[in-house]
């Protein structure tokens, strides 16, 4: 059996990047829109410190927010379950299926959290799921003429 040497690791530098951080970052930057898909979703979470420092009704405020990132995610899924359907028909209606059953979640969401807490928990609920379905109507209305245009992974 022949001696046949072995290569040696070369250790890197600690937060030196490595072959895999560097797919990580280039599978993250394959979709270059991908801070505005989820913009809505960003700016819900980045208002928590000033809900609390505001002083407004917290309850209401993560309950909303809950409710929204549950919703925004299962409205992906939906869509990429949808997308690989290959009969048209049940894809919309797969489509249609999620947005009521999302458009429940949302209104429910609002009821309970008013009926749970006090009528400002309700309103806060409201106002953020208002505020976050606004952002992410327009964001989505300005990101559709891009879509053909962008891969997502």
């Amino acid at each position: 059996m022949p001696n046949t040497p072995h290569p040696t690791p070369v250790p890197t530098p600690r937060g030196a990047a490595t072959p895999a951080a560097g797919a990580r970052w280039a599978a993250s930057m394959a979709d270059p829109l991908l801070i505005f898909r989820w913009l809505d979703v960003i700016l819900v979470v980045l208002a928590a410190p000033f809900v609390v420092l505001a002083d407004l009704p917290v309850l209401g405020y993560v309950v909303g927010a809950a409710a929204w990132i549950i919703n925004r995610l299962v409205g992906v899924i939906v869509e990429r379950y949808a997308r690989s359907q290959e009969n048209i028909r049940q894809a919309v209606g797969l489509n249609l299926v999620a947005l009521i059953a999302r458009t429940w979640l949302v209104g429910l969401t609002i009821l309970a959290v008013g009926l749970a807490g006090d009528r400002e928990d309700g309103l806060m609920a409201a106002i953020l799921l208002l505020a976050a379905f606004t952002l992410y109507f327009v964001s989505s209305l300005l990101l559709r003429p891009h879509e053909r245009e962008t891969q997502r992974p």
